[in-house]
């Protein structure tokens, strides 16, 4: 995922972190459900990790490079 343009990249941020905060609600309802799928919960738990690993690599795109 080649992404340059600075709005791009803050828009698929925002996208990002909407799913991840969609990911966030869906585990807390599921762990709390009787009877609840556990493969599915841990699913959801590693969809969740990597799109904060997106986020944060994304966001360092957005740091402008400094020369020291």
């Amino acid at each position: 995922m080649q992404v340059q343009d600075h709005a791009e990249i803050v828009h698929l941020l925002a996208e990002l972190k909407m799913e991840h905060r969609d990911l966030d609600a869906a585990i807390d309802q599921l762990a709390t459900a009787i009877g609840r799928d556990e493969l599915q919960l841990t699913r959801l738990k590693k969809r969740k990790l990597l799109l904060k690993d997106n986020i944060a690599r994304l966001e360092s795109k957005l740091i402008p490079d400094l020369d020291a």
